[in-house]
């Protein structure tokens, strides 16, 4: 009996051991991705963009294929406020945060610093029309982003419509390209992110405001606003759920990340509609977005996280996960392959000009513990 128990103490060791060192049963290491929903490569398919043929795979089980001792668990969430109170308490060897939340992340140290020594994709590859941005109003925080973190994708902010519907909008002005969102007569037909920053940044810009604003004022008129929208409006609050309402022509306009746009012409087109029918248009001021991926300072599994994100640079996976997902690469080699309606358009791939009329969200306590409580109220009517 004694020799019995033995052996039942010594089993469980030796399975705590195991789960607590990131292995499976078959012997290979477990990276534990942390990334939004609908933002991978995920399925075997040709796609056609632009007349061009692309053909996409399941970039998951490329990895796997090619790192054979690693086993990839891979997990979403849909906003950054959702995410942010999980790291730290739960173990994530990948996770894809927007550059606010980096420098956050940074802040509080729960991110760790990345040596891209041996991260040939990622060094060779990545974009420099995104080096020197402005993550922060401080130059050597924002100088700090990229020693945490590799750019995965990036995007803008701007306006989704039913151009056959509307009729097309042509003034940038955010007064004016916003005020459909607000139109009483498109209730429950407007789309609106669950997302706190997009939302209060819309407002924001929509009267003129910085998206980074602490004025009391200015943030009392974009929280009235909200609520005031939300009351008579109505508006279909989510994420990636919108895009088919979009499609459908259930929703006529919304908020949205220009690749969420990229996305629904793109099953327009597959479809056999005319992709032109949704238009987007990004207004002066708004906001600039990159998810980069970054490594918890609580990661299990450094070395296979790595081995994720420098894959992620590979070319040909880079040029499936742009395509699939729609956002903007930053991936240079991938760049080159995409069609040149999107490559030469301003709201995908903005130039320095471009990037100079926009802005980026910050972080700081402030902002932070502001807007959540605005945030919290606007939710709550």
């Amino acid at each position: 009996m004694k020799k019995r128990l033995l052996l039942i103490v010594l089993a469980m060791a030796l399975l705590a051991a195991s789960i607590l060192s990131g292995c499976q049963s078959d012997g290979r290491e477990t990276v534990v991705v942390y990334n939004w929903g609908e933002y991978i490569a995920n399925e075997n398919d040709t796609y056609t963009w632009f007349g061009r043929d692309y053909e996409i795979a399941d970039v998951i089980d490329a990895f796997e294929e090619a790192y054979p001792q690693y086993k990839v668990k891979y997990l979403t969430y849909d906003d950054n406020e959702k995410m942010y109170p999980k790291i730290g308490k739960d173990v994530y060897d990948v996770i894809v945060p927007s550059e606010y939340m980096v420098v956050r992340l940074i802040k509080e140290d729960l991110i760790q610093p990345i040596d891209r020594s041996g991260m040939e994709n990622v060094n060779r590859y990545l974009d420099p029309r995104l080096s020197d941005l402005p993550f922060d109003p401080d130059p050597a925080v924002s100088a700090s982003v990229y020693d945490y973190a590799v750019p995965y994708m990036y995007c803008t902010v701007g306006l989704l419509y039913n151009r056959d519907e509307l009729g097309m909008i042509e003034s940038s002005d955010p007064a004016v390209v916003w005020d459909v969102l607000f139109d009483e007569s498109l209730q429950g037909r407007v789309g609106m992110y669950s997302s706190m920053r997009e939302s209060i940044g819309m407002a924001l810009n929509y009267q003129g405001n910085s998206l980074n604003t602490l004025d009391e004022a200015q943030l009392e008129a974009a929280k009235q606003l909200l609520i005031n929208q939300r009351q008579t409006v109505r508006p279909l609050v989510g994420i990636d759920e919108l895009k088919d309402k979009y499609i459908s022509g259930e929703l006529a306009a919304g908020i949205a990340w220009s690749g969420d746009h990229v996305v629904c012409q793109l099953r327009l087109e597959e479809d056999g509609a005319d992709p032109q029918s949704l238009q987007y248009i990004l207004p002066k001021g708004s906001n600039m977005s990159i998810d980069l991926m970054c490594i918890p300072s609580n990661a299990a599994n450094v070395e296979g996280a790595k081995a994720f994100i420098d894959f992620m640079y590979q070319p040909d996976i880079a040029l499936m996960n742009a395509v699939y997902v729609g956002y903007s690469t930053p991936n240079t080699a991938a760049l080159e392959q995409l069609p040149e309606e999107i490559i030469n358009n301003q709201s995908y791939y903005p130039d320095a000009d471009t990037i100079d009329t926009l802005e980026f969200y910050y972080s700081s306590d402030a902002i932070d513990n502001t807007y959540d409580e605005i945030w919290q109220v606007i939710m709550a009517n």
